[in-house]
């Protein structure tokens, strides 16, 4: 096989590989004597089948096959002769004018990744924000707790049904004055003001009584998951069944035993030791964001364009995902559109920050297990159907690139551990208020960092802060431009990228590909068969990346 560089520019690299027609044949020929005793023909004892007469029979696609294997072990060569680190799959095609019998000319592109400096990491100071979990907290969500946990009662049938009222009834649904598959339903129990129904079904049923009749008209979402109804107005002829006010929810012992509990003592314990792991969370995002900063601030080297426009890509879909459930969808999207340049900014400061993040781990013996990492394919194909699991699990374990985005969290917070380990922390405690103020606070200085590199000189908005209701919400972002929901995802950016891909198997006249994962299972099944319900809002991954 020849090989010649046609490309060194930056991390940017391609090749032309030559596969001359004998290599290509010496292979179809030690497939046929692989073969050989397996095939069966009429008139021939097995394995006695003349090889001429496999190649006349399988020629084709053992020529194939041979040209494949060649392509593929082409490429691994390629990368370990010439010591290539690629950042993402090459891109491998074979030129049009191949034919069986010819030699094959193979054009391999790809990027690089960069000759990271060595990190230091003597002399990192951190201030670790504590907020203690006291009893006021603790009161606190058990209120809420107990608010979730509402019994109702049935009110007097004169009674007309307002806020925080819970109203029983029979529905009919209809698109044009006919009935839709999903749209008919009898006693369903909804709260009112609870959000459950689609906008304006709620807000037209205050006010109506026990036994009563009413039709409303509501509009369905654009992003309606049933398809048939996205956008469609539509009315539901309501019978009223009752109107139930809800009773008082004390927070006692009995109250603790309907949850599944001893006692209030057992479950005082059980929601501090909730609120904790939230502040601590809370705490970690703020250290987390520190370290980073200072990370970043003694690091400037180029990074593969590919993997920052992956990571702006990432970024940008759940952006406009967050957009798109805004009061005005297209003003969201305009408003969006004007920050582009800075979010991609941010993508490329994360690449950066993960690939420090990957030499600090690599240098200093930082690994996830074998055990660390069936735990996480595991865990990863639990989001797809019973059907399509154990395809998930083959398609991970056979493609490096989706392992490595799949350990790439884990990997990170691990070496996120390490780092603290090495650092000087001083403690200070504060309320969660001014936890929350400083992490936004990050959030503005975040932005302003990211404008030189974008060329942007636009004052940036003041973000709100919000607080967060779970551990999934600690990592909002850990970088975006103010007064912008950040995306809470996974970076693949920031995968271990120790292992090189091989090239991918494919039809020789195809370019080069990854394989496709099997399909997520559909959130919105359940939104199909019940029209008046609202859709389900994206779920939000769980945040463990700088962002």
């Amino acid at each position: 096989m020849q090989t010649v560089e046609t490309l060194n520019e930056g991390l940017k690299r391609a090749y032309t590989m030559t596969i001359t027609a004998k290599d290509i044949d010496a292979k179809v020929d030690a497939e046929v004597k692989r073969v050989a005793p397996q095939v069966r023909m009429p008139g021939f004892r097995p394995g006695k089948v003349p090889a001429n007469l496999i190649r006349k029979m399988h020629g084709e696609a053992l020529s194939q096959d041979a040209l494949n294997n060649s392509i593929r072990e082409g490429v691994d060569s390629l990368i370990a002769e010439h010591k290539l680190r690629p950042a993402m799959q090459p891109s491998v095609e074979l030129k049009n004018d191949y034919e069986p019998g010819k030699d094959a000319e193979i054009a391999v592109e790809l990027e690089v990744l960069p000759d990271v400096p060595t990190p230091s990491i003597d002399g990192l100071t951190l201030e670790r924000l504590t907020v203690p979990a006291d009893e006021s907290v603790i009161d606190e969500q058990l209120e809420t707790l107990a608010g979730q946990q509402k019994q109702f009662e049935d009110a007097p049938k004169t009674r007309k049904a307002k806020e925080g009222d819970q109203v029983v009834m029979d529905f009919v649904g209809k698109v044009d004055g006919t009935a839709f598959d999903g749209g008919t339903g009898e006693d369903m129990a909804v709260e009112i003001g609870s959000g459950r129904l689609i906008p304006g079904f709620e807000d037209q049923i205050v006010g109506v009584k026990a036994g009563e009749e009413k039709t409303i008209t509501v509009t369905f979402p654009e992003d309606y998951g049933a398809k048939e109804l996205a956008g469609k107005e539509a009315t539901f002829d309501l019978t009223i069944k009752a109107v139930k006010v809800a009773g008082e929810t004390k927070v006692d012992d009995d109250f603790a035993k309907n949850l599944g509990l001893e006692s209030l003592e057992q479950l005082r314990e059980l929601m501090k030791g909730q609120v904790e792991q939230e502040l601590n969370g809370l705490t970690r995002t703020h250290m987390k964001r520190k370290l980073l900063d200072q990370l970043a601030a003694g690091h400037d080297f180029p990074v593969p364009p590919t993997m920052v426009e992956q990571e702006f890509q990432q970024i940008w879909h759940q952006l406009e995902h967050e957009a798109s459930h805004e009061e005005d969808p297209e003003a969201a999207k305009k408003e969006l559109e004007n920050d582009r340049d800075e979010y991609r900014a941010i993508a490329e400061r994360r690449v950066r920050l993960g690939l420090l993040l990957s030499e600090i781990g690599q240098e200093n013996g930082v690994e996830v297990t074998q055990q660390e990492m069936s735990r996480l394919i595991m865990q990863a194909a639990q989001q797809y159907g019973p059907e399509d699991r154990e395809r998930f699990i083959q398609y991970v374990q056979q493609e490096p690139m989706a392992a490595a985005q799949l350990r790439a969290p884990l990997y990170e917070d691990k070496v996120v551990d390490f780092l603290f380990e090495k650092a000087e922390i001083t403690d200070r405690e504060v309320t969660r208020e001014e936890l929350e103020a400083a992490i936004e606070a990050e959030d503005e200085a975040e932005a302003e960092k990211a404008k030189p590199a974008a060329k942007k000189k636009a004052p940036a908005k003041k973000a709100t802060a919000k607080k967060t209701d779970d551990k999934a919400d600690e990592a909002k972002s850990e970088e975006k431009p103010a007064a912008k929901k950040a995306p809470a995802k996974k970076a693949a950016a920031k995968a271990d990228t120790d292992e090189e891909p091989a090239a991918e198997k494919k039809a020789p006249a195809k370019k080069a590909a990854a394989k496709k994962a099997p399909a997520k299972k559909s959130d919105d099944s359940e939104g199909e068969k019940k029209p008046a319900a609202k859709k389900a809002p994206a779920k939000k991954a769980a945040a463990k990346k700088e962002g």
